[in-house]
């Protein structure tokens, strides 16, 4: 099967981090198309303000350059917009004439500065705080005029006051509440935020109602509702934003206030999704960077059959530094008949402090000032712990640095959720490169690079680093001493860089041997035959072909195991075996769990002529395999009919013989409800019953015994088999080299199997590749 084309709508952030989930999960699926009105690469659009407070440049934001694209084979198409999505041919149209087809499509259209409909709102030097070109004109502006007047006491607003006075204009802020940021702090916050922004130059009007932008072509002043005027050379609106909806809504595509979408982000339209500031889940639509990070990955991981919970909807928070003021806050932070607050006051160092509760269970905070507490705090509301009310006050008073928040947080827990970056990996990478600021763990790990609201934590954690109270070793997670990487790096290095040879991969990634080692090299082999099913690997001195093979013992002699399929054996079969084991004077044929006959003792000078005399089909010798497979053969107090079950292992094992699995796989076929294969403790059991085929997986009968779950109940055998495989395939490909089942199930979970392998088109894909692995390896071992 072909790569399926993927086209992007809107190259934003929300819409780029999804590609890059996708990129990471699987580069192999899809040919990736995006369209951006925009004439520029994706970069972060919540750091404008600091282009305009001239703390960067437009480089600096920046977050996938040209060669990141052309890297990753992405047809970018930038300043082209979409006009149209036509479902039925599923192609889109843009204003150039471009039409593209599509398989799948994501719209990622962002939102819309809201322009208050005053008249005068289209005068020169009226403008929005949404893109780089708006930057450009109030940068430009400042240039020439000196009075601004910004709409909008929210967080974008006084973001925007801030970079204008940076570029040297007299600045006032209208808002139409009685306090700054009223949807994100309370009224006392949102005062000594203003007294602070005060003494920083800006001025407010506060509880005002714009009603005309006055002027000629130029804009000179507004006036408001009360009669007052205010003059100005510039006004910038900044009063919020609306879900740039209007392209679905053309396309047939369901909206309400935005895309609806559900748990996965599909929309009500087949092969449509949504993700970002256009898309409506559960009557939310979000604009914070965290809710939008997180439904790329759930996207992600759901366009590439990944195991995948569904998006839930966001506990929203803001951690921000405003003009230099640290501010916080989460949840609900007004009090009711059901919610206590309790709150510290600090007025001589400017501090304030409050968390709401409803029993025994925070619901809320707002901070000023100190904000160290906050994302301990955000833990607690978003996890729902339980909060004795001894320890209530204690969420107000910073903990020794030993019982810190970043002191007793996971090392595997994120430090900034927007780009999945742990304080492990700050821990690291702090001690490997000596690191002291935030700006140097921004520019190395990505931490705090986007909205910026993880600084005071990275802050702290740099301080808990460099404390006497820091005893936190970082886990080597590297997959050998060959490398420092790990085995999930190692795996998306070779996809990204198409690496094709075990030579290849110890170049590219810069081992530290050239030959590699025993744990290595194996499981670059494998990671090689999944990515590249006609990867043609070193093969085992053990393999010559399926009649020439034979497993080394520690005493210098060999074993040859006959193949005999289902556990059962021809009485041909048994005189060929006993012949050759009087001939060659071996006296003990051990008859093992997995129902094989094995030849042992054979002298090197002797294997050949055995090979010969046997002329037989020989059990693969490798240990990571599908194991022959057990059946009810040998249980003499179940009388039932075990013609089925021989049947049903006499066809997998054909279908997979010589196979290479992560570990070695051992499946067993029960004819009855007498379960005398134990499939019920085998990686994969099937069991007959009278409903059909009970398929079991995960089991384990060695030391860690443990009972498979039930995956299915197949109808037929047919069904039975091919479920069989397509697991099998499955775990081939997405479990970890050496995983067991087990562990690989409880990793992407029962459930999320079951939708993989009921999916018919799915099943058949899985089948697919695991035939053509079949295939090749025979090819190769036939060709020796």
């Amino acid at each position: 099967m072909g790569k399926q084309k993927l086209v992007l709508i809107g190259n934003g952030m929300a819409g780029l981090r999804c590609i890059e989930n996708i990129l990471k999960e699987d580069n192999t699926l899809y040919d990736i198309t995006i369209f951006g009105s925009e004439p520029h690469v994706n970069y972060s659009r919540i750091m404008l303000s600091s282009v305009l407070q001239g703390d960067t440049t437009f480089n600096d934001i920046t977050i996938n350059d040209r060669n990141w694209y052309d890297d990753n084979h992405i047809h970018l198409h930038t300043g082209i917009t979409v006009t149209n999505i036509n479902q039925d041919k599923k192609i889109i149209e843009t204003d150039n004439g471009t039409i593209t087809p599509f398989d799948k499509l994501i719209i990622a259209t962002g939102s819309n500065p809201f322009m208050l409909p005053l008249p005068g709102n289209d005068k020169e030097g009226v403008v929005s705080f949404r893109t780089i070109e708006d930057c450009n004109k109030m940068i430009d502006t400042a240039k020439n005029y000196k009075k601004a007047i910004v709409i909008g006491g929210g967080l974008l607003g006084l973001e925007a006051a801030r970079g204008l006075l940076n570029l040297g204009m007299a600045v006032e802020v209208v808002h139409n509440s009685e306090y700054l940021m009223n949807k994100q702090l309370d009224e006392t916050a949102a005062r000594m935020l203003q007294s602070e922004l005060e003494l920083q130059g800006m001025n407010f009007l506060l509880e005002k109602q714009s009603e005309e932008i006055i002027g000629d072509t130029r804009v000179e002043g507004i006036r408001f509702n009360d009669g007052t005027v205010a003059a100005a050379d510039l006004i910038v609106m900044a009063v919020g934003v609306q879900p740039n909806i209007q392209l679905a809504q053309k396309a047939g595509i369901e909206t309400n206030r935005g895309i609806l979408v559900d748990d996965f982000l599909a929309t009500r339209s087949e092969d449509i999704y949504a993700v970002g500031e256009c898309a409506e889940h559960n009557e939310m639509v979000y604009g914070l960077v965290k809710p939008l990070y997180e439904q790329g990955a759930v996207l992600a991981r759901h366009l590439c059959a990944k195991h995948n919970q569904p998006y839930t909807g966001s506990v929203l928070s803001t951690q921000l530094k405003i003009s230099g003021v640290d501010v916080f806050s989460v949840g609900q932070f007004y009090t009711d008949d059901q919610t206590k607050a309790i709150h510290f006051h600090d007025e001589v160092a400017s501090t304030y402090k409050k968390v709401f509760f409803r029993g025994n269970k925070a619901v809320g905070s707002v901070m000023f000032g100190d904000t160290k507490e906050g994302p301990r705090l955000l833990d607690i509301i978003v996890k729902q712990k339980f909060v004795a009310d001894q320890e209530k006050i204690a969420l107000l008073t910073p903990l020794d640095p030993s019982e810190s928040y970043v002191a007793t947080m996971p090392k595997s827990e994120f430090v900034c959720t927007c780009n999945a970056v742990s304080k492990g990996t700050i821990i690291e990478n702090v001690q490997q490169h000596t690191l002291t600021t935030v700006d140097e763990v921004r520019q190395c790990t990505k931490a705090s690079s986007s909205c910026g609201g993880c600084k005071p934590i990275v802050s702290e954690l740099l301080a808990y680093i460099n404390s006497e109270y820091f005893n936190e070793a970082v886990e080597d997670k590297s997959f050998c001493s060959c490398t420092k990487l790990t085995e999930d790096e190692i795996v998306t290095e070779i996809q990204t860089n198409n690496l094709a040879s075990v030579t290849e991969v110890i170049e590219t990634l810069d081992w530290e041997t050239n030959d590699g080692c025993a744990i290595c090299i194996p499981a670059i082999e494998y990671y090689l035959e999944m990515i590249y099913p006609e990867y043609e690997q070193n093969q085992e001195t053990i393999y010559i072909n399926e009649k020439m093979n034979a497993k080394l013992r520690k005493d210098g002699t060999y074993t040859v195991v006959p193949q005999l399929y289902g556990g059962t054996a021809q009485t041909s079969q048994l005189k060929t075996i006993a012949k050759v084991a009087e001939k060659y004077n071996i006296t003990t044929l051990p008859l093992t769990s997995a129902q094989r006959i094995h030849l042992e003792g054979i002298k090197k000078e002797d294997l050949s002529s055995v090979w010969v005399d046997l002329n037989m089909r020989l059990h693969s010798a490798a240990a990571n395999t599908v194991q022959s497979i057990k059946t009810s053969s040998g249980d003499h107090l179940c009388e039932c009919d075990k013609l089925p079950g021989y049947q049903i292992a006499h066809e997998l094992e054909r279908r997979m013989e010589f196979l290479k699995t992560p570990y070695h796989l051992r499946i067993g076929a029960s004819a009855c409800k007498h379960n005398g294969a134990g499939s019920t403790t085998k990686d994969v059991g099937i069991i007959k019953m009278d409903r059909g085929w009970e398929i079991y997986i995960g089991g384990s009968s060695g030391r860690n015994s443990r009972l498979g779950e039930l995956l299915a109940v197949a109808e037929s055998q047919n069904e039975a088999v091919n479920i069989i495989l397509g697991f099998v395939q499955y775990y081939r490909e997405s479990a970890n080299y050496l995983e067991r089942t087990w562990q690989w199930i409880e990793r992407v979970s029962l459930v999320h199997l079951r939708e993989v392998l009921f999916d018919e088109e799915l099943q058949y894909y899985l089948i697919d590749r695991l035939e053509k692995s079949v295939k090749q390896r025979k090819r190769l071992l036939l060709n020796n």
